[in-house]
């Protein structure tokens, strides 16, 4: 239930001292209180689980979802609506049920690994391109905004048939939507009504005259059942696929390279046996220190997990990051080990709710370090790893740059 914050419980997310470093809390909340509660940016209280047997047993418990509209349930966000979590969009998309599972087999069939693999080269491609252009431009060099962040946005709109010339728009939407505590309610109501505007125009235009994209085939496409999508339906996919589909990913591929070049060792070894690349992406993807809010889940029953029992009602935060660091769950658990295999890490969720655009995720990911490998193996930090800078207040975590020499 959405509680307000009698000044008890900490305050959620955690700040960590250094942008690769997780918070030292996990430790402790996993050690001695793996089901505690915390205080969230908009000031309502939840419970944050950290240990993965917990967290993966939540997440995969088919009777809890995301809150709905007409449950009580805690804002991530300081805004009045609660961002993204509690918006418009989110209401319009079907969270749970057959209904959710209708969107996501329908949308699902384009990300399957086939179509994935279709993509190679074509991304390849473009990697080699943004990084020719960011060493033309010399050294040292951003490697977010060079690389990490232009590929997943040309990757994501090019597969929705949008222009990737307006992803600077698409950027402010997004840091807007994902926002926790740096824009106020009514910069979030206006990105929300001008990204609704023009993904409604784009909807309009292909009706008129359809592509080979993932929104004119959800416009035509009747599925099993004979049903159309609404256009609020079709706009809401892909306002969600547009935020999803860039940020998460040039969030991630900026921390994995961060992570590999912090202990120059990890690169040297990719070097020499570019053959662990899929499962260095893994082992980058498990170790990702986001201190980000995790997934809420709304219990709309009484829920009894590590000896504690959460009553109906209740809002639960699991932080997939920190389950990810569970020694009971992963040896070496706050090491990397690049080889790691089987690496069942939690980053993209578990269950009915897991990440729909997985497939695409670890293949950008794979894609941009094979060619980071190959074009750039003297690559390295131009600054120290305890200086790299976060993001601060963004949902999905991440760095505001990754400078890089080569």
């Amino acid at each position: 239930m959405a509680q307000s914050n009698t000044g008890q419980s900490p305050r959620f997310p955690f700040i960590s001292d250094a942008a690769l470093e997780p918070p030292a809390e996990w430790a402790e909340l996993r050690a001695e209180r793996p089901v505690t509660p915390v205080t969230l940016a908009s000031g309502d209280e939840a419970a944050l689980l950290t240990r993965y047997d917990d967290v993966k047993s939540l997440l995969s418990d088919p009777r809890f979802t995301r809150p709905g509209p007409g449950d009580n349930a805690a804002r991530v966000a300081d805004t009045e609506s609660g961002g993204v979590f509690n918006s418009e969009m989110a209401s319009v998309m079907p969270q749970y049920g057959a209904p959710h599972l209708k969107w996501r087999r329908r949308v699902g069939k384009w990300f399957t690994a086939k179509r994935m693999n279709a993509l190679r080269p074509g991304m390849a491609a473009m990697a080699e391109q943004l990084i020719d252009e960011m060493v033309a431009k010399g050294a040292p060099g951003d490697l977010k905004s060079g690389v990490a962040f232009p590929l997943p946005v040309w990757v994501i709109c090019d597969m929705l048939g949008v222009p990737d010339t307006d992803r600077d728009r698409f950027a402010h939407w997004s840091d807007v939507m994902l926002s926790m505590t740096r824009y106020t309610q009514e910069e979030f109501d206006a990105a929300q009504r001008e990204f609704g505007r023009y993904m409604g125009g784009h909807i309009a235009a292909k009706r008129a005259e359809p592509g080979e994209d993932i929104l004119s085939a959800l416009i035509v496409d009747t599925g099993n059942d004979g049903e159309r999508w609404s256009d609020a339906l079709l706009s809401a996919t892909g306002i969600g696929l547009l935020i999803a589909g860039h940020e998460t990913t040039a969030n991630m591929i900026a921390k994995m390279v961060a992570m590999l070049l912090a202990d120059r060792s990890r690169w040297e070894r990719l070097l020499a046996d570019p053959s662990l690349v899929r499962t260095a992406v893994e082992e980058s993807l498990r170790a990702d220190a986001n201190a980000g809010v995790g997934m809420m889940r709304y219990l709309s029953e009484d829920f009894e997990v590590a000896g504690t029992v959460l009553p109906a009602g209740t809002s639960a935060m699991c932080s997939m990051a920190a389950a990810n660091r569970d020694e009971r769950a992963f040896a070496d658990a706050s090491g990397m080990d690049l080889g790691r295999s089987p690496n069942p890490h939690l980053a993209f969720g578990a269950g009915a709710h897991a990440c729909l655009g997985q497939p695409l995720a670890r293949t950008e990911l794979q894609v941009v370090l094979e060619v980071l490998l190959r074009k750039l193996p003297a690559l390295d930090l131009a600054v120290a790893p305890a200086e790299l800078r976060r993001i601060e207040g963004l949902a999905v975590g991440g760095l505001r740059e990754l400078p890089v020499r080569w």
